[in-house]
């Protein structure tokens, strides 16, 4: 474990200088120090980082939970539904256009509709802050995408499931998947009505007291989550939106920066240890393929929510690429499928196609405006008017939280 952070922490450090993004960086050096690299193998089993991985996802979307507030669900919930519905009507129908097109059966068909049409939240969160942007305008409406993409993951997993194992009945399916839509609405409902009680619950003036507590909280419900059929990130996620909302919000957030930071490296770093470059030239022609679809229809629904907003070609731009990267959900979907015996070239596919757009997804959220300069639509936001109904909808508006948790004026957009 100390040899898996110091080499995410070394190659970060070199790839920094160069002005690399750490994420594909971590990746990478899992591939390296994995076990289906020649040379220096520092862990052999994958799974022996495997809770450690998972903790990180959690922290990952549990921090991203502390920066999605109830005020803005509650202001922007509807434009926030229609460019998620829009993005996964796209990348969804997309994905299951193309994974009937390979021809490697319907149920890879399934499962490739997932893949290439659900966002990376760890990845996207990750961007966010490395590219300093969670104060931008175009901000909210990609998190509200990741959201609406959240949900739709835990009610296309509760039905996958029963498909792909061929074991259980109609009944069984329908009665897994009310049992996960009824956890998620319990979730909402504390999340809407349970705010205050929690915030009492968590109030103290003892750092080491309110460490212990979010980080109780935020591993438990994801835990149970998943026994209920649904994703952990998504418990993980509720539970930092309603620490979010509270009075110890603000520290929360400054707290759990290194423990994020941290364990999220892990699990970019456990993520590569998964891959065995040897099976990618297989599958190299449809994967280049599905990230040229992907390209395309992440591009059309940036613009289609941008749209949405008002935006001009700037937000457009940084929308359609921050939300472009693929990972872990598509590796909870490579397990799934290879559990139930699926064609043995979707394993390698997803690895190779969740890797290429891991490096370039974050390559393309940096240099967003080589991107604008392309797209049809405004060149920027100078209209009062668009500003104010912007703001009015749940925008982020003048001041933004930064990511030490401080509260900072926005001089510009990136």
């Amino acid at each position: 474990m100390g040899g898996a952070f110091l080499a995410a922490a070394v190659l970060a450090r070199l790839g920094g200088r160069i002005g690399l993004p750490t994420i594909p960086l971590f990746i990478v050096a899992g591939i390296i120090l994995g076990p289906h690299t020649p040379g220096v193998v520092l862990i052999a089993d994958p799974h022996d980082l495997e809770m450690l991985s998972a903790l990180g996802l959690v922290l990952l979307l549990f921090y991203l939970g502390l920066e999605f507030h109830l005020d803005d669900l509650k202001a922007g919930g509807r434009k926030m539904a229609l460019a998620g519905g829009t993005y996964l009507a796209l990348n969804v129908g997309a994905g299951l256009a193309f994974g009937f097109a390979l021809g490697w059966g319907t149920s890879e068909a399934l499962v490739l509709a997932g893949v290439l049409g659900i966002s990376s939240s760890a990845i996207v969160t990750k961007v966010l802050v490395d590219t300093g942007r969670l104060g931008n305008r175009e901000t909210k409406p990609i998190l509200g995408i990741i959201v609406v993409e959240d949900i739709f993951l835990a009610l296309y997993l509760a039905a996958l499931q029963p498909i792909l194992s061929g074991a259980d009945s109609p009944a069984a399916a329908v009665g897994d998947g009310a049992k996960a839509f009824a956890f998620l609405l319990l979730l909402a409902l504390a999340a809407r009505f349970g705010t205050r009680l929690v915030g009492r619950l968590f109030s103290t003036p003892d750092d080491e007291l309110l460490v212990i507590s979010f980080l109780g909280a935020a591993v438990f419900v994801a835990g149970v989550s998943e026994w209920f059929g649904v994703a952990d990130a998504i418990g993980a996620f509720m539970v930092g939106l309603m620490l979010g909302s509270t009075s110890s919000g603000e520290r929360i957030r400054r707290l759990v920066h290194p423990l994020r930071d941290a364990f999220g490296a892990i699990f970019f770093f456990a993520f590569g240890l998964s891959i065995d470059p040897g099976d990618l030239p297989v599958v190299l022609w449809p994967v280049l393929a599905a990230v040229a679809v992907t390209l395309v229809m992440n591009v059309l629904a940036g613009l289609a929510a941008a749209r949405l907003y008002r935006f001009g070609k700037p937000e457009a731009a940084n929308i359609s690429t921050t939300l472009l990267a693929r990972g872990e959900f598509a590796l909870i979907l490579a397990t799934m499928a290879a559990a139930a015996g699926l064609d043995s070239r979707l394993s390698p596919f997803i690895a190779g196609y969740v890797l290429l757009l891991a490096v370039l997804g974050p390559l393309a959220a940096g240099r967003s405006h080589w991107l604008a300069r392309y797209l049809p639509g405004r060149d920027g936001d100078d209209g009062k008017e668009d500003r104010a109904a912007d703001d009015g909808d749940g925008g982020a508006g003048s001041a933004a939280l930064i990511p030490d948790g401080t509260a900072a004026a926005v001089p510009g957009r990136r």
